[in-house]
């Protein structure tokens, strides 16, 4: 995760000098050509990152006449070198194309859905040869998310990119074994901007958690990169 030093994930300080450059260096760790996390394909990010950063909380180009697409997971693009693994579980991203662009990377986009999502929403993916896996009915089941992402596009690590709630959904859920943050030397101090974790009632409950800090450095920016193990919950 890239964050402020008032601890956002969010806000005015990343379309600044600044904060562009202290990006460029936390892209470069995790997704540029010589980067430090070499075993993955790609990152993991919830619905309102998405809506924020690619799909702008446009609405999805339906057609409620669909004929009824197969059941399962769809895999339009198999062996991508890189995809964003978007969490949207009903189904409500206003996809336009089948890739995203960050900086010079550029990955395929695949929807995690629950089996809430509809049939005209999955024909919609289908058309934009965007891949989905669907884990969980009700309620996205994040284990098998993982699991399916593994099984489907293979590396032996995900990155797991926010929001705030989803982090903590991971930690929750004894899904995360490390956090590397990018702290970047800015702040903007908004007030109710999303930070690194945060319980949301509807998913998790706030619980005091440890980390192991396993290395710091400080980065030709300025920025410092820390990196923790997780401990677990404490009393």
């Amino acid at each position: 995760m890239h964050m402020s030093l008032d601890g956002k994930i969010v806000g005015d300080y990343l379309a600044t000098s600044v904060g562009m450059a202290s990006q460029r260096e936390f892209h470069a760790l995790a997704y540029g050509p010589q980067r430090h996390y070499r075993s993955h394909k790609g990152w993991l990010s919830g619905r309102i990152t998405t809506e924020d950063n690619f799909t702008h909380y446009r609405t999805p180009d339906l057609n409620k006449a669909a004929a009824a697409v197969p059941d399962g997971d769809y895999i339009a693009v198999p062996d991508a070198p890189m995809n964003y693994f978007s969490i949207d579980p009903a189904g409500q991203l206003g996809w336009q194309k089948n890739s995203i662009d960050y900086f010079d990377t550029n990955a395929h986009v695949v929807e995690v859905l629950s089996g809430k999502a509809s049939n005209a929403y999955k024909d919609l993916l289908r058309r934009l040869g965007i891949s989905y896996l669907i884990a969980g009915d009700d309620t996205l089941d994040l284990a098998q998310a993982v699991e399916k992402i593994g099984a489907n596009f293979g590396g032996e690590e995900l990155m797991l990119g926010g929001g705030g709630g989803l982090n903590w959904s991971f930690i929750r859920a004894g899904l995360c074994d490390e956090v590397s943050i990018v702290l970047t030397p800015a702040a903007d101090g908004t007030k109710g901007a999303q930070t690194l974790f945060e319980a949301d009632d509807r998913y998790t409950t706030p619980l005091p958690t440890a980390f192991d800090l396993q290395d710091i450095q400080k980065l030709d920016d300025g920025s410092l990169w820390l990196r923790y193990t997780v401990t677990g919950p404490i009393n």
